[in-house]
């Protein structure tokens, strides 16, 4: 590969046929986009785009390194539900069959009769905690668990979906706790990570902790394009598929309301445990330690990109089982996030909290991060790649610079 390095600071390599990615990328950075960040492609087992840039830490102005690690909030849900498969698949299990059968006390208050399938797709109408979590509670999966099972769902299960922010990891989470014994963190280190050579934690050692990313907000759309992140990256979500943020009962209007109501569904589910209130947010230690299941990977874009790069060519689920969680389980309207969601088992399929390419729609799952990080596969085109950064947007589907990213990898592969 050709190497990016020079006036413009970025680092790192980028194949011939894919100059215009580079292009992008420096001009995240030209846009005053970032504040660090990185982003990397597999074609096969091929890596064609490794680069990587900024600050990792802009208070003290230390530099992005190739192994620079980064909280990517939810790009852990596919993690956790690749281990939740992995787990499945050895042992047997049935996903379609009952959780109470091997969770018996998730059969409280009717749920007797939701799936495995129904945890893993956001089905189960538990969204959030019926009262208030800490996160030295969160710390605890067992713990988490028990008051899930407890509680009442907020839906019918099985009868409508909502995106389950933060409680996604427990829940799927118990399929790897209850049938191996491990929590998912520590799944995920001895059997996928650890053997396949991934720099990705959920729930990161004090060593990692020293050289992670330090997040940051900002302004990401100092030049920005228009107001529809998909539609701006060209993604192939037309303007009149976009929701209308003018509308006063437009589902971005209703998004809106919903995140001032610290009552409503959204807020519960986005804020319980509220870690705005804890010293440093994300980027204190004791959050990072903990490893939530549902948003605590600390990872960098080379082993986020590796992780799915391995998923594609089954060295972590059999192609079988992949094919079986990317069927649609949960598509439309979303209970939480009032916008059209898609999900296979844990796994995000094209909608527009997950907008990719016009060429991808059919063959594209992945998972976004709160902020703007990604990480996506394509089985079509075989292509795996991951970005992730410490400047965190606001955008809901699909952050405008992950989404030229990924749209420029597409242009690429005419």
């Amino acid at each position: 590969m050709a190497i990016a390095t020079g006036e413009t600071g970025i680092h790192g390599a980028c194949a011939p046929e894919f100059t215009r990615v580079r292009e992008v990328f420096e001009d995240n950075f030209a846009r005053e986009l970032e504040t660090g960040a990185a982003f990397t492609v597999f074609v096969g087992d091929e890596p064609v785009v490794d680069l990587w840039g900024g600050l990792a830490d802009h208070t003290a102005a230390s530099p992005w390194e190739h192994g620079t690690p980064c909280f990517a909030f939810s790009c852990t849900k596919a993690l956790t539900a690749a281990a939740a498969l992995r787990v499945a698949e050895r042992e047997g299990l049935d996903l379609g069959a009952p959780a109470a059968s091997w969770w018996p006390e998730f059969a409280a208050h009717g749920k007797d009769g939701v799936t495995g399938e129904q945890l893993m797709s956001h089905q189960a109408g538990l969204p959030a905690f019926d009262r208030r979590v800490t996160v030295a509670e969160a710390a605890d999966p067992a713990a988490m668990a028990e008051l899930l099972a407890a509680q009442a769902p907020a839906w019918e299960p099985g009868t409508a979906h909502g995106y389950h922010s933060l409680t996604y990891g427990w829940l799927a989470g118990e399929i790897v706790r209850r049938l191996d014994g491990r929590t998912v963190g520590r799944y995920v280190a001895d059997e996928i990570s650890g053997p396949l050579g991934l720099d990705l934690w959920i729930g990161a050692p004090d060593g990692v902790l020293d050289r992670t990313a330090r997040l940051t907000t900002g302004p990401t759309n100092r030049k920005p394009a228009n107001r529809h992140s998909a539609t701006a990256a060209g993604t192939g979500t037309t303007p009149a598929a976009a929701p209308d943020d003018r509308q006063a009962d437009g589902p971005r209007a209703r998004l809106a309301r919903d995140a001032r109501d610290p009552e409503s569904l959204f807020s519960r589910a986005f804020a319980n445990p509220d870690v705005a209130a804890v010293p440093g947010k994300f980027n204190n230690r004791d959050v990072l330690r903990a490893g939530w299941p549902a948003a605590g990977v600390i990872t960098t874009a080379s082993a986020l990109a590796g992780f799915y790069r391995d998923l594609l060519a089954g060295r972590i689920v059999s192609p079988d089982t992949l094919r079986d969680a990317l069927l649609p389980r949960a598509t439309g309207p979303d209970r939480v996030l009032h916008l059209d969601s898609s999900f296979g088992l844990g796994l995000m399929r094209p909608s527009l909290t997950f907008a990719v390419p016009r060429a991808a729609q059919r063959s594209a799952f992945g998972h976004t991060g709160a902020g703007g990080s990604i990480g996506l596969a394509d089985t079509e085109h075989d292509i795996a790649l991951a970005y992730v950064m410490n400047r965190t947007g606001t955008e809901l589907s699909g952050g405008i610079r992950a989404m030229r990213l990924v749209k420029a990898v597409y242009d690429c592969l005419r």
